[in-house]
């Protein structure tokens, strides 16, 4: 079972202004090949199907733990892409096209098919696909992909925070760059463990380190460059088999911390009229309420 905190993994800015293009970006973090929905269905399906569960606990320990951060980040960057969505239209009659802002953007499914809201797809609009899942059953081999995995969405998170100013988009980019290069160094570990070699060695990644990301530097400052998470699941301390030593690039220690992120606050997402959302007029809202409270 998954177990759902009703909190984001860090507080994100409110932009002053929306900005629609930017979201359009930030979607290709969110729903592209190397997106967070790929990171979470990868090791999502890989846990599930491990064969050995028992046998190779502390790998399957790390590919779960690294799952349940995964689910977090895909709400993360869904709420980045609202706030930073919002305000690019503005309600009105709709005979006097409150949303025509919107047919010179770019990504149309956000003033179409959402609510100027996050949409399971890529930064062109094209849809999520499962075919991103690789689940071979060879733990090294899904190790490795995983790494490289990680690789990969590390390089289009740093291309996001060189397309955008937006102090949410830049918020969103260095906590992710921080947490997505702790994985890479887990999987690096895994295979050492697993193989013997060091593999960061011979892929020296990542480069450029996070330190030259302005909005990275306060995270790596909290040690989140260092920390692995139990979720509060006795049932997952054996990463600490996995996750020791030293981080390569702080040489900070390696630590597992047997809880969940501290978070912030989700969001709560203003009206929309323009986008008949959530389309509830202040009539209805009062009879809703009514119901709601009988028999309390």
């Amino acid at each position: 079972m998954i177990k759902r905190i009703n909190k984001l993994a860090i507080e994100l800015p409110r932009p002053e202004h929306g900005d629609a293009n930017a979201a359009a970006a930030v979607q290709e973090l969110l729903g592209g090949k190397f997106g967070e929905m790929s990171t979470l269905n990868n090791y999502m399906f890989q846990s599930f199907n491990f064969r050995g569960k028992s046998k190779f606990k502390p790998f399957y320990d790390l590919i779960a733990s690294i799952t349940a951060e995964e689910f977090g980040h895909v709400e993360l960057v869904a709420n980045a892409i609202n706030l930073v969505s919002y305000g690019t239209t503005f309600p009105g009659d709709p005979d006097t096209a409150p949303l025509q802002n919107g047919k010179d953007k770019r990504y149309s499914t956000h003033f179409t098919t959402t609510a100027q809201t996050a949409f399971p797809g890529d930064g062109m609009g094209r849809p999520w696909n499962g075919t991103f899942v690789t689940n071979s059953g060879a733990l090294i081999e899904d190790l490795l992909h995983n790494y490289t995995l990680e690789i990969g969405a590390r390089h289009h998170k740093m291309r996001v925070y060189e397309m955008s100013t937006n102090p949410t988009v830049r918020e969103l980019c260095g906590y992710l760059l921080v947490r997505g290069g702790t994985h890479i160094i887990a999987y690096a570990k895994a295979i050492q463990v697993a193989t013997g070699v060091d593999i960061g060695k011979m892929l020296p990644v990542p480069y450029p380190d996070n330190t030259k990301f302005s909005e990275a530097n306060k995270f790596i400052d909290q040690g989140l460059y260092n920390v692995l998470y139990t979720w509060g699941e006795p049932e997952y301390r054996d990463i600490a088999q996995i996750w020791k030593g030293e981080n390569p690039e702080t040489k900070e220690p390696l630590r597992v911390i047997d809880g969940v992120p501290e978070g912030a606050p989700i969001p709560d997402l203003e009206e929309t009229p323009q986008l008949f959302a959530p389309g509830v007029d202040p009539d209805d809202y009062a009879k809703i309420l009514k119901r709601l409270k009988e028999n309390i």
